[in-house]
């Protein structure tokens, strides 16, 4: 039975007027060279990417792995496209896609809920599904473009909300990881167009109006790895010689071959001979592994610690142990059980202990909690915990595309943070329990430090909301 109401994509071009046509064609190519810049944010030159019932050659089909498929209602159209870029939809699955696209389909669809669970159906675990579709508020202006020849003229029979879109993906097991709100021009003006897509559509307000939305899911899979992953806790370490042995004797046994991994940063106390002794303590119960950190920074030791990784579960637990190690449990518990695939320690959920957190510190935290949130998409009441947990896979993924952000981030935080939200990673926050340090001192500047975050978090708005 035809379940889809979307046409040939070359019954359009009949339609519109000779007259009009060089600025149809204009307004198309500016339009979706837009589309492309901005599934790119996700999308990297790597990764393959198939999508489902495309109208136009000039989205996925223009990128470098990019792939077609056609449902059987609709393979007539595949008529249009390079033969190269067609994949049969019944191997979709065996390509194993890092991505599918959908695009302006749920508004001709007449089974939106069949097409996602086909969907569901070629995906893998690692599998992103991007949606992209227009917004109800410009309803009237694409009917009055189309009746001008500025468009085709498609027959959008659904103009959905967010909220039906939301609940037909949580039907057939699709987790929102994120939406966008893009363009608010969607032709070209030179320098208007620029700035306003650019620079005013991601502004809370100016969202509401913008035409373009794009979301991107993640399936939810029913099964389950059988094993239990072993983990490797890196734990940078710079003057915390009264923490190492509480660190060794407090981190709880989670998988089978677990290793914790001390990086010592160039301390001024006995932070390196304590690592030694207390490896050679409790060697024979606990895999150990000793490095000394060659370059300066929290994120300098965190990534020398991954690649002296084995495990499958990457861990960071800071060495003052603000954060009990007792709470690395559940963390684990998180990950392995795929409520989410990068999981945020939260100090800012339970009462902290009075000295804990000085005040203008936990201003700071939660100034740029906000700031984050916006300019990553996803809600975070916490992005400066440095507990962090994420499997070794998408890290190694992560760190391949480390240069889109660049290395200048000193404390490796934010460096996984801009990678994991990149990626499409499900972050998920886990509250703990913050500590007073009962040994040492700090080894955060508030203002130095304070001022290079900042730095951050305009360059990062650059390379990821204002694009």
């Amino acid at each position: 039975m035809n379940t889809s109401n979307s046409p040939p994509a070359e019954a359009f071009d009949m339609r519109t007027s000779t007259r009009l046509r060089p600025t149809f064609m204009r307004f198309r190519s500016y339009f979706y060279s837009l589309l492309r810049k901005y599934l790119s944010l996700f999308i990297l030159p790597q990764n393959s990417v198939v999508e489902v019932d495309p109208t136009t050659p000039l989205l996925v089909a223009s990128l470098p792995h990019g792939r077609i498929t056609f449902r059987p209602a609709n393979s007539s159209a595949a008529n249009t496209f390079e033969a190269d870029k067609i994949v049969p939809i019944a191997n979709v699955f065996e390509q194993n896609p890092d991505y599918l696209v959908i695009s302006g389909l749920i508004h001709y669809e007449r089974n939106i809920q069949g097409l996602l669970a086909g969907l569901h159906r070629m995906s893998h675990a690692g599998t992103r599904l991007i949606v992209v579709y227009y917004s109800s508020v410009w309803r009237p202006f694409i009917r009055l473009a189309s009746a001008l020849g500025l468009r085709e003229r498609l027959p959008e029979s659904n103009w959905l909300a967010h909220e039906d879109i939301d609940n037909l993906l949580a039907l057939e097991n699709f987790e929102i990881i994120r939406r966008d709100n893009r363009v608010l021009i969607p032709f070209y003006l030179p320098i208007i167009s620029n700035l306003v897509n650019r620079y005013l559509a991601p502004l809370p307000g100016f969202r509401l109006l913008s035409l373009v939305n794009i979301l991107v899911a993640r399936p939810i899979r029913q099964d389950r790895p059988s094993n239990s992953p072993s983990v490797s806790i890196v734990i940078p370490a710079r003057n915390e010689a009264g923490n190492i042995e509480a660190i060794v004797t407090r981190v709880p046994t989670m998988g089978p071959n677990d290793e914790i991994i001390f990086v010592e940063g160039h301390s001024t106390d006995a932070t390196w001979q304590t690592m030694q002794r207390v490896a050679d303590t409790y060697g024979a119960t606990r895999r150990i592994v000793l490095a000394r950190q060659d370059g300066k920074g929290k994120g300098d030791a965190v990534r020398k610690g991954f690649a002296l990784a084995n495990n499958e579960i990457l861990m960071i637990l800071d060495a003052d142990i603000t954060v009990p190690p007792e709470d690395l449990s559940k963390f684990y518990a998180a990950i392995t059980a795929d409520k989410g695939e990068f999981i945020n320690g939260s100090r800012l959920v339970y009462p902290m202990e009075d000295r804990a957190m000085r005040f203008f510190n936990l201003l700071g935290n939660k100034f740029f909690a906000v700031a984050f949130s916006f300019v990553l998409g996803q809600r975070f009441k916490d992005t400066l915990c440095g507990t962090k947990v994420l499997s070794r896979s998408n890290y190694e993924k992560l760190a391949a595309n480390r240069s889109y952000f660049g290395e200048f981030d000193p404390f490796g935080d934010f460096d996984l943070l801009f990678g994991a939200s990149r990626m499409g990673l499900r972050i998920i926050e886990l509250p703990i329990n913050y500590k007073n340090r009962r040994y040492g001192d700090t080894n955060i500047s508030r203002w130095r430090h304070g001022t290079i975050l900042l730095a951050m978090l305009f360059f990062s708005a650059r390379r990821i909301k204002f694009i």
